[in-house]
């Protein structure tokens, strides 16, 4: 089964010219799977303080209309996220769009509080857990950007058996501390890792978003990573080899000692 990394701009809609840009890069995938970057309607909105709930409820409509286009597009699963509000903040829920019907994943658990990414002034978590999902016949569990680096959560979905974790994220132009936690959390879960990322800019006052989708194979190496000469990348998961890396060090380490 391939699955899908990819870099989309900033600002995209689900509609025009960049729409038709970034989907036409995903050639022949009608029987794969794609993981898109976090949030991926709209301009980044979580910049700065206070809270905007005027500005929030418009940045999850564009989401929600997001969806329709999310649901025509010719894969067989779409994994991605969206903020939704709830009791009166933001939740950043990661879903599946399988043969154009939604299914929730994940709640994102953990946020930055710095310039540019003031997400825990803007976001919460209403339902807690990290699971694995069978998706289009991957076992996929979903780490929402800064959850990546927590790889105690990681190893768990390995635990659970993962063949892929998923990470959308929205992070800057520094992709070594990213390539690191992408490397460290197959390494330690067994699992394929594939990351996807926003890339461009809005003015001088956001985040300029660095790109470099990463793709890293079960057993802690880098494959590729998207550019701006290839936005759209596949790696074939083989699940033989997911599930061999499951009984290799460290993951078959056993922590009861510690509880």
């Amino acid at each position: 089964m391939k699955v899908w990394s990819v870099e989309w701009p900033d600002g995209l809609l689900p509609v025009g010219a960049d729409w038709e840009k970034v989907t036409g890069a995903l050639a022949a995938t009608r029987n794969d799977i794609v993981v898109t970057n976090e949030m991926p309607f709209g301009w980044w909105l979580p910049t700065r303080l206070p809270f905007d709930g005027h500005k929030a409820k418009e940045w999850a409509g564009q989401h929600e209309r997001g969806l329709e286009a999310l649901a025509t597009l010719p894969v067989r699963a779409i994994v991605s996220s969206r903020p939704i509000v709830v009791d009166g903040k933001l939740v950043n829920e990661a879903f599946a769009m399988i043969g154009g019907r939604y299914r929730f994943l994940h709640q994102k658990h953990f946020f930055p509080s710095e310039n540019g990414w003031q997400e825990s002034g803007w976001f919460h978590t209403q339902r807690p857990g990290f699971e694995v999902h069978d998706i289009a016949g991957l076992s996929i569990g979903v780490l929402l950007c800064t959850e990546l680096m927590f790889t105690d959560r990681a190893r768990q979905l390995g635990r659970s058996g993962a063949d892929v974790i998923a990470v959308p994220r929205a992070t800057g132009t520094d992709h070594r501390m990213w390539r690191t936690a992408a490397s460290m959390a197959a390494i330690v879960s067994g699992s394929c890792v594939i990351s996807s990322n926003r890339v461009g800019q809005r003015d001088t006052a956001s985040p300029r978003f660095g790109g470099g989708g990463i793709v890293v194979d079960a057993d802690g190496c880098e494959v590729a990573m998207t550019s701006r000469e290839r936005p759209a990348i596949s790696y074939d998961v083989d699940t033989t080899l997911t599930k061999a890396a499951k009984f290799r060090y460290p993951v078959y380490v056993d922590e009861s000692a510690l509880t």
